[in-house]
């Protein structure tokens, strides 16, 4: 089964999990480098629903967000590596600047991000709770970030 799907793609297959009764979950990020972090908080994610949905943010917008440097892994290396994840069901690949876009075509059971967010922040929450859902912020684990990754192994092995 393909897991990485374009958004005409994804949208179809939203609408056999809503015909068959599944409750669906999304998130979206950039997960750059996976860490125990991520693998945490996908787990979390995933036991919230019948089918996990994850939305990465392009290269482009990854630049736009991290800084020139990064991504670390291009979206493709980053989505391949998301599809291989047993609590992910479905991988996209946004460009605009937010999700909003792929959350209201899809209109999920449950919008999650982790807990760096606060509720007023997440995007897509206004569409999703119109519509039924429901929107969450889930722990945050300090000290799990790609961004201390890095740093852990410029300090360690003096790369720059």
């Amino acid at each position: 089964m393909m897991k990485i799907l374009s958004l005409d793609q994804l949208r179809s297959e939203r609408e056999r999990l809503r015909r068959i009764g599944n409750r669906v979950v999304f998130t979206n990020g950039c997960f750059d480098l996976i860490h125990p972090g991520h693998i945490r908080y996908l787990q979390e994610a995933r036991r919230l629903g019948d089918a996990l949905i994850v939305a990465l943010n392009s290269d482009r917008s990854v630049r736009e967000l991290k800084g020139e440097k990064r991504p670390i892994l291009n979206q493709n290396e980053r989505a391949e590596v998301m599809a291989a994840l047993n609590c992910v069901e479905y991988v996209t690949i946004f460009d605009e600047p937010t999700p909003r876009e792929i959350i209201a075509a899809l209109l999920p059971d449950v919008l999650v991000k982790g807990g760096d967010w606060d509720l007023d922040r997440i995007v897509g929450r206004d569409e999703v709770e119109a519509a039924g859902g429901e929107v969450l912020s889930l722990p945050f684990i300090e000290g799990c970030s790609t961004t201390d990754l890095i740093e852990r192994i410029v300090r360690r092995y003096g790369v720059r």
